[in-house]
C-alpha cells in the first residue's frame, strides 16, 4: 500500500501524491554527469573571520543545498535547482559558516548507501569536518497511512526497529562514515490516540529506541515531535533509556526553544539539535510564498534568534557539540539567518 503525505503542521492530511520539489531537493549526482562543478560565492573577510572564531563544536548549516536563490550568498553564478542537488554541495560545504546541512529527501522514502556516500565524498573534499543531519522517513514515524482511494489504515512499519534499522540507519551510518552527525526520528502530529495518553507514546518509543543499533562516532540518534503534549516526564525517561536526545523543533506548534531545552540538557551529554523550521504564526506555504527565492531576510526574528544563541553558548560550555539546522521559511533566507546567528555567538563569546 502506497505511503500517503502526512501534514507535518498540524493541518488535514492530504491525500497521497507524486514526490514533491522538496523531496526531490536532494537528488544525488549521476555517475558520470560532466556537468562542471559549482563554484562557491566569494566571501568577504568578516565572514571569512566570523567562520575562524565559531567554536569547532558549533555545526551550523542548512535544510536543504538546492536553492538558486543562494547566487551570490552560497554559489557563484545562477545555477538551476537540479544542477545544484547534483553538484553544489561541495561549494556550500566550502562556505565558512556553513559545517553541517540536513537531508531531508529521506523523510519522503528511504535512500540507498550509495548515495549517502557521495554526499560526504563531496563535502569531505572540501571539509573534513562536514557533518550530515538525517531525517528518517515517515514511514517509521508515522501511525497511519493514506491509499490512494483515500482510505486510512494503521502503519505496520510505524516505529518497527528493524525496519528502520534496515532501511534507514545502516545504509546513512555506513554511507557517511565519519561525516554521520544526528539521526533525527521527526513525528508528525500523532492525533489524540497519543496526545490524550502521552505515555502510551513514550513507552512505544522507548521500546524503539532501545531497539535499535547502538551508534559509534559523530552519530546519535534525536527525537523531534510536533505535540507540545507529548513533551512530558516519560518522555524524557525514553530518550534517556534509549540514549537519544530531543531535537529542539522552532515551530509554530511547540514550545519556544528555551522551554524546549530541559528534555535536550536533561537528556545526558548528547550533542544539542535545533532546528530552526518555520517563522513563528505562518503556514508552511505561507512563509514559502513570501520568502521567496531565500535570497534576504524578510521578517526577522532577534527574541528567536538569542534564544538560540544561549543554546549554544550552553553547549559550548558544556563541550557538547551543536547541530543547528536553519529552514528558509524562518526569516526568509537560511544562509543570512546563520550569518546573523554567528555575529551574535560572537558578540556573546
Amino acid at each position: 500500500m502506497p505511503v500517503g503525505q502526512f501534514d507535518l503542521f498540524g493541518g488535514a492530511p492530504e491525500p497521497a501524491a507524486k514526490p514533491s520539489a522538496k523531496a526531490a531537493d536532494h537528488r544525488a549526482p549521476r555517475r558520470g554527469d560532466s556537468d562542471r562543478a559549482v563554484p562557491p560565492a566569494a566571501q568577504d573577510s568578516h565572514l571569512a573571520g566570523l567562520g575562524a572564531a565559531l567554536p569547532q563544536g558549533v555545526h551550523l548549516g542548512t535544510s536543504s543545498w538546492s536553492f538558486p536563490g543562494w547566487s551570490g550568498l552560497v554559489y557563484e553564478g545562477s545555477h538551476s535547482e537540479v544542477k545544484l542537488s547534483r553538484q553544489g554541495l561541495g561549494a556550500y560545504a566550502a562556505h565558512p559558516l556553513l559545517r553541517t546541512v540536513g537531508i531531508d529527501r529521506t523523510f519522503y522514502a528511504p535512500m540507498a548507501e550509495a548515495d549517502f556516500r557521495r554526499y560526504a565524498n563531496q563535502a569531505r573534499a572540501v571539509a573534513p569536518e562536514f557533518r550530515f543531519l538525517v531525517k528518517a522517513p515517515m514511514l517509521f514515524t508515522g501511525p497511519r497511512l493514506r491509499s490512494d482511494d483515500g482510505q486510512w489504515t494503521d502503519n505496520p512499519a510505524f516505529l518497527s526497529a528493524a525496519l528502520a534499522t534496515a532501511q534507514f540507519v545502516q545504509p546513512a551510518t555506513q554511507g557517511l562514515g565519519d561525516s554521520c552527525g544526528p539521526l533525527v526520528f521527526q513525528f508528525p502530529p500523532l492525533g489524540p490516540r497519543f496526545t490524550r495518553a502521552p505515555q502510551r507514546f513514550a513507552d512505544a518509543l522507548a521500546e524503539f529506541l532501545l531497539a535499535l543499533p547502538r551508534l559509534y562516532g559523530s552519530a546519535f540518534y534525536a527525537v523531534e515531535v510536533r505535540d507540545q503534549e507529548l513533551l512530558t516526564d516519560d518522555y524524557l525517561a525514553a530518550l534517556c533509556a534509549g540514549g537519544a536526545t530531543h531535537c529542539i523543533a522552532i515551530h509554530a506548534r511547540m514550545p519556544p526553544a528555551a522551554t524546549q531545552g530541559r528534555f535536550w540538557r536533561d537528556a545526558g551529554r548528547l550533542p544539542l539539535v535545533v532546528r530552526w523550521s518555520l517563522h513563528s504564526g505562518m503556514k508552511y506555504e505561507e512563509a514559502k510564498e513570501r520568502y521567496a527565492p531565500f535570497n534576504a531576510l524578510v521578517d526577522e526574528d532577534p527574541e528567536g534568534r538569542e534564544q538560540v544563541a544561549v543554546l549554544i553558548a550552553e553547549a559550548v560550555r558544556r563541550e557538547i557539540a551543536a547541530y543547528i539546522i536553519v529552514n528558509n521559511k524562518a526569516e526568509g533566507s537560511a544562509p543570512l539567518t546563520i550569518h546573523k546567528l554567528a555575529d551574535r555567538l560572537v558578540q556573546r563569546s
